[in-house]
């Protein structure tokens, strides 16, 4: 298989999961006290969110990338 191709087929891949869930969500632990002995965290969620234009244009990217592929 031709590295265009099976970049555009991971392209369209990433393109269809960012227009599908349109983020991701992290959660990061953090350290609120340390003294000696005693240890409090807190976990917070942290969002990235993907814009609709960032999907589609990696869905677009990807086909052009397979039909070049496919030609050569």
């Amino acid at each position: 298989m031709k590295s265009a191709t099976l970049i555009g087929i991971v392209l369209v891949i990433l393109g269809i999961l960012a227009l599908a869930y349109q983020g991701f969500t992290y959660t990061k632990r953090d350290k609120i006290v340390d003294i000696g002995p005693i240890h409090a965290t807190e976990d917070r969620q942290h969002t990235v969110p993907l814009p609709p234009i960032v999907g589609g244009l990696a869905l677009v990217g990807g086909i052009v990338l397979i039909a070049v592929g496919s030609r050569n």
